[in-house]
């Protein structure tokens, strides 16, 4: 693959994107799933991307400046257990915000506390061994849309489902490319994605 492209393809599917994405689809393609007014949804779903992406994001330019870290594509695993941790800092303070203050919607906190699992494993897992984050969370919107599409109609979540199908290989095949990860990495990040957002999104909404 072509590199521009493998780098194009790791920035459009930036892994603080992904808690975003699934508040949408929840809100937006699945609205029987929440309990969310449609008055509501947009200024639910900024509030979401602010403290989920563009807040993370905000430290991880600080890092890049002040050379705490070499680069984005943070390809020593040494360097990403900082920003992994204050990220996961961040999502932890989302989720206790969502369930204590706003209590709006069960699934959506729900998703924010999930999420968090995810990333606090992943920094775990990283202190021993670089995982990719980009698998992660892919397979974990991949995940969720398994779950969806078996509990609800899954006439709108069939694109969305093949998409993320797409979006998963080819964003595996960008990492590969870019040479920040080994097929290891990737299949490992895959399985911690997958697994933990499957088994729990199945056990809250699977009868």
């Amino acid at each position: 693959m072509n590199k521009e492209l493998a780098w194009i393809l790791s920035v459009v599917f930036q892994p603080l994107l992904m808690p975003s994405l699934i508040v949408a689809i929840l809100m937006y393609l699945v609205p029987e799933a929440t309990a969310t007014p449609a008055s509501a949804r947009w200024s639910l779903l900024l509030l979401v991307g602010l403290t989920t992406c563009v807040v993370p994001l905000i430290s991880m330019v600080g890092m890049r400046l002040t050379y705490s870290i070499d680069s984005f594509h943070l390809p020593d695993r040494q360097q990403r257990v900082i920003p992994f941790s204050l990220v996961t800092v961040f999502y932890g303070m989302t989720a206790a915000f969502f369930y204590f203050r706003l209590n709006v919607d069960q699934l959506i906190t729900y998703t924010l506390v999930l999420v968090t699992l995810c990333l606090v494993i992943l920094t775990v897992i990283t202190f021993f061994w670089k995982i990719s984050a980009h698998a992660t969370a892919l397979s974990g919107v991949l995940a969720i849309l398994c779950v969806l599409m078996i509990r609800y109609d899954s006439g709108p979540l069939f694109y969305p489902f093949l998409a993320s199908i797409v979006a998963m290989g080819a964003v595996g095949s960008a990492r590969l490319a870019l040479n920040v990860h080994r097929p290891a990495e990737i299949l490992g990040g895959f399985l911690l994605g997958f697994g933990v957002c499957f088994g729990a999104y199945y056990y809250l909404l699977v009868p």
